[in-house]
C-alpha cells in the first residue's frame, strides 16, 4: 500500500503561479513513476506530467513550457511548478504512484486549482 499526501492547491489569478507537492509513503520501490493528473467538472483525468525514477519525463501539450515537473527520491516527494497558469487549467489535480510492473495505480486526494480573476 502506498498513500500519497498531496498540497499547494488554491486560487490564483491568470498568469499566477502555483506549486503542488506531493509526498508518498508505504510501500515504495526504487522503481517508479510519480505525476499529476488533473479534472475539470465534466471531463475526464487527463495526464499533466509525469517522471520516472531515472529522470525521464511526459508532459500534455497543454503545458509544456508553462509547467515543470521535480522530484526529489530522498524525500518520496513529486512537484509540480505551474507558471502562467491559464483559467483552462482550472481543475482538481490528482498525485499518482505506481511501481513500475505493478497494475496497481496509487491516488492522492486531489487538491482544488482554480485559475480566475
Amino acid at each position: 500500500q502506498v498513500r500519497l499526501v498531496e498540497s499547494g492547491g488554491g486560487l490564483v489569478q491568470p498568469g499566477g503561479s502555483l506549486r503542488l507537492s506531493c509526498v508518498a509513503s508505504g510501500r515504495i520501490s526504487s522503481l517508479n513513476v510519480m505525476g499529476w493528473y488533473r479534472q475539470a467538472p465534466g471531463t475526464q483525468r487527463e495526464l499533466v506530467a509525469r517522471m520516472f525514477n531515472d529522470g525521464s519525463t511526459n508532459y500534455a501539450d497543454s503545458v509544456k513550457g508553462r509547467f515543470t515537473i521535480a522530484r526529489d527520491n530522498a524525500k518520496n516527494t513529486v512537484y509540480l511548478q505551474m507558471n502562467s497558469l491559464k483559467p483552462d487549467d482550472t481543475a482538481v489535480y490528482y498525485c499518482q504512484y505506481n511501481n513500475l510492473g505493478s497494475v496497481i495505480n496509487y491516488w492522492g486526494q486531489g487538491t482544488q486549482v482554480t485559475v480566475s480573476s
